[in-house]
């Protein structure tokens, strides 16, 4: 694929425009490694967290019933992240949403005290957008706040959504990640599609150093 030609947002767009979001193959009613891993990293009501790559996943609906106030969500995709606001109907006033591409939306300083990404890291298989995507994560979180990032394991997919990816350990994460982050936990899931199919994600707690 050249990545020089290649558009991120149309692709997205194009996937949410033809498939439900609940038939993606990496849709779950609910992200309970995701939730425990940002509880284990004293998540409160107070904190302020953002989602990249959230779209129409449902964490942001998980997040406000656990009486969060600071919600963050940031997608290429409009049409994603459309899905998930007339979903939440009247709450997705409580969210600030964010509709662009990740190595290019303008973030604040030090805004965040957690970090969520399932899937966004993995998709960057340009070492140096996977290392422009580090800096973007260390200038955005706040010292000793933590990120959750997620995606394919060695033992997972070559391939997601007609698109090549990165297979990582959580210890793979971290290297990336070092040294603005450190690893705390690791977890491996094995995530069950909704054709089916077994697909195995490795997760990395990090914390901002």
């Amino acid at each position: 694929m050249n990545q020089d030609t290649f558009d991120r947002r149309e692709h997205w767009q194009t996937v949410y425009r033809t498939r439900a979001a609940d038939a993606v193959s990496w849709f779950r009613p609910h992200l309970d490694v995701s939730l425990e891993l940002l509880t284990r990293a004293g998540m409160h009501a107070d904190s302020r967290v953002i989602d990249v790559g959230g779209g129409a996943a449902t964490l942001v609906d998980d997040l406000l019933a656990r009486g969060l106030r600071h919600v963050s969500v940031l997608d290429v995709s409009e049409q994603a992240l459309a899905i998930a606001r007339d979903r939440l109907g009247p709450r997705s006033q409580q969210v600030t949403w964010y509709a662009g591409d990740l190595l290019r939306v303008h973030l604040p300083a030090a805004g965040f005290d957690l970090w969520h990404d399932r899937a966004v890291l993995h998709f960057l298989t340009d070492p140096a957008d996977a290392a422009r995507y580090t800096a973007i994560a260390a200038d955005a979180v706040t010292d000793g706040g933590h990120a959750v990032i997620a995606g394919f394991a060695p033992d997972g997919p070559e391939w997601c959504s007609g698109l090549p990816v990165v297979r990582r350990s959580p210890e793979e994460i971290a290297a990336l990640m070092a040294p603005a982050f450190e690893l705390v936990e690791s977890r491996n899931e094995r995530h069950v599609t909704p054709a089916g199919d077994t697909q195995s994600f490795a997760y990395a707690l990090l914390r901002r150093r």
